[in-house]
């Protein structure tokens, strides 16, 4: 059938994936003071351990009369400065003037990012941070079963910092987690924890990246598994670049509209990171 037969309907519509990072396992915060945007650094909470102390007063050990000698002294932690930068992701809509207007362009520029920023957005933070100043718990041995990899992961998070953490989990490899109950959906938030209550992201950025610390890729039939504490999320206005005279170029008489955002995303204490197998 021709072309010009066919009637132009509205575009499908699309539903961002209800677990990514922007969803109910991180804290997103639209910033009001835009000094944020260009990054930040803060004291670390939570990385310092909470030590027991043993009085040798009060222990069977207690010298009496004799002389004690040098006491032991408590230990104290100095707390570490830990930082974010600025992530900037746009989405960019081009089309002749004669088929779109201004308006109708700056829409279709606003569903596209709107639909797909989790997705750029997670590709960057992977990028950026995950793969990065992360401890390697991949045995010599190989890629570990993904229940193998979730268990390692949560247990260098507790010896690093005492809170519910994230678990960060490429999409291509999350219908496994659906054995051996790794992951259970919390009826109040609709978030995905597991059992020690580590929240987990799944990401559809994840998955295109998947690649190990330092940024080499993933082997065929692999995936890589990160884990964090807790993830903060800054994020400025939704801009929309350029106005209206400007957005045509009077040389080919097309029409050019991108809508641009800024994020800063901070996580604190240790990431962690394994291989996993996603295939016999």
């Amino acid at each position: 059938m021709a072309a010009a037969m066919r009637k132009r309907v509205e575009p499908i519509p699309g539903t961002p994936l209800p677990h990514g990072i922007l969803n109910t396992c991180t804290t997103v915060v639209d910033v009001k003071d835009i000094h944020e945007l260009m990054g930040v650094e803060w004291m670390a909470l939570g990385c310092c351990p909470v030590r027991q102390w043993a009085d040798p007063c009060l222990t069977e050990e207690s010298p009496g009369e004799e002389s004690p000698g040098e006491r032991p002294e408590k230990e104290f932690c100095r707390p570490g400065f830990e930082y974010a930068t600025p992530i900037t992701l746009y989405a960019g809509a081009e089309c002749s003037t004669l088929g779109w207007t201004y308006e109708e362009a700056v829409a279709h520029a606003r569903a596209t990012m709107e639909l797909g920023e989790q997705h750029g957005l997670e590709a960057a933070f992977w990028n950026t941070r995950l793969t990065t100043d992360v401890v390697d718990l991949t045995p010599p041995e190989g890629p570990v079963s993904i229940a193998q990899g979730v268990a390692v992961l949560e247990g260098c998070l507790a010896e690093s910092y005492g809170g519910i953490g994230v678990l960060h989990v490429p999409a291509g490899a999350a219908a496994l987690l659906g054995c051996c109950n790794i992951l259970r959906e919390d009826p109040a938030t609709g978030s995905l924890r597991t059992l020690a209550g580590n929240c987990a992201v799944i990401g559809a950025g994840y998955s295109a990246m998947n690649t190990g610390p330092g940024g080499v890729p993933a082997d065929p039939g692999t995936a890589w598994l990160y884990i964090t504490g807790p993830v903060h999320i800054r994020r400025g206005p939704l801009d929309v670049i350029p106005d209206r005279k400007a957005s045509v170029n009077i040389r080919t008489n097309d029409r050019r509209v991108l809508v641009e955002r800024t994020y800063v995303v901070g996580t604190t204490c240790t990431v962690c990171a394994v291989q996993v197998e996603v295939c016999a």
